[in-house]
């Protein structure tokens, strides 16, 4: 089925329907005009400006969200007969058949299921377009059903959680896990496009909380047999809260710790950090704040440091001075199932024969 988002880019942006293609009715500019109008003057006001700058470019609206052009005459004149409806209210638009899922090849939603889908449905139903439906409450109400979907998951007994200090590859591992076992990972901090640190914002673009859930509830769908391998995080991933259940799922899980060298691990985050002049200038930025947090004697000496192509000793000391004290006291209370050296060559066929034998202990319970 189609999907279509009649909201404006910034909301759905934020988050939306998985699938869904943005057709807005109205740009965020325009959009705040309409709302300014509908607070300050009246709704018929908001209404009738929205109707006219609807109808200047209804022909390529329509286009996009059916995907084949509508004949203009007819198209002005079907409009101008909603228009008149639609002045009379929300209310006065039918949209009876569009109550029938069955058949329907095309899905339509805005915020809450309001003027501006009712609208759009009601016009592709009056152009004789019966394949459509309304999605009532929107994406309001697809975004409650996301929460609570992923609150009434059981998360016991579905994860290998993957810890160890920052650079040991936690990340790369599940990847490299999920090249060889697909379906059995969940990378938090891709779905968040954040790596849950100071610095875990450079040279990735993060997402809203929303959208984190609705990334994450999708990723669930697709996983296989459990147990599923994660890398252990802290409640929040950047800026956006893991959900609560999940959570002590993960808290409850298997616990594996990964080790590595200073070497290898500076080595791997030059890898992440360096990647692009974009990247540097970005760790330059947040480095400032790490500075003030070490002291006053480093103000100003990481980033010579990284200027100068020095970054293995600025590794070392953020690594040093800030990461292992600040997170390693985390893992001093878990229990291990197991220990593994991330630079090890087996490592993911001894992490793949760690999750079979979990999983044939579970089938003889």
């Amino acid at each position: 089925m189609r999907k279509v988002d009649l909201r404006s880019p910034s909301e759905f942006a934020r988050d939306h329907v998985r699938g869904a293609w943005n057709v807005p009715l109205f740009d965020d500019d325009q959009r705040a005009v309409v709302g300014t109008l509908y607070k300050q003057e009246s709704p018929d006001a908001a209404f009738e400006h929205g109707l006219e700058m609807v109808q200047k470019k209804l022909g390529d609206l329509l286009a996009s969200i059916l995907g084949y052009p509508i004949a203009a005459d007819d198209l002005r004149q079907r409009f101008d007969e909603l228009a008149t409806r639609l002045k009379a209210g929300v209310s006065a638009v039918t949209l009876e058949p569009l109550a029938d899922v069955g058949g329907a090849t095309l899905a339509v939603y805005c915020w809450r299921g309001g003027m501006r889908s009712r609208s759009v449905a009601a016009l592709l139903l009056a152009l004789g377009i019966e394949n459509v439906v309304l999605v009532q409450g929107g994406y309001k109400d697809y975004r409650q059903w996301v929460r609570n979907s992923l609150e009434l998951i059981s998360y016991a007994h579905s994860f290998i959680i993957l810890r160890g200090p920052t650079g040991v590859g936690k990340t790369q591992i599940l990847h490299q896990l999920e090249k060889e076992l697909p379906g059995s990972t969940i990378d938090l901090e891709g779905l968040a496009q954040h790596r849950s640190s100071v610095l875990g914002a450079v040279g990735l673009e993060p997402v809203s909380k929303p959208e984190f859930d609705s990334r994450l509830l999708e990723r669930l769908s697709e996983l296989g047999p459990r147990p599923w391998f994660v890398e252990g995080e802290s409640r929040k991933v950047g800026d956006v809260e893991i959900p609560p259940t999940f959570f002590l799922g993960m808290e409850d899980g298997a616990h594996v710790r990964l080790e590595a060298s200073m070497g290898y691990r500076t080595a791997l985050l030059a890898r992440e950090y360096l990647a692009t002049s974009h990247h540097v200038e970005q760790l330059a930025d947040q480095l400032q704040f790490l500075e003030k947090r070490l002291g006053a004697k480093w103000v100003g000496r990481l980033r010579e440091w990284l200027a100068a192509g020095r970054w293995q000793e600025v590794a070392e000391v953020l690594l040093e001075r800030w990461y292992d004290p600040r997170y390693g006291h985390h893992d001093e209370r878990r229990t291990w199932l197991a220990r593994f050296d991330a630079s090890s060559s087996s490592l993911i066929a001894d992490l793949s024969a760690l999750r079979s034998k979990m999983m044939a202990s579970a089938d003889l319970k």
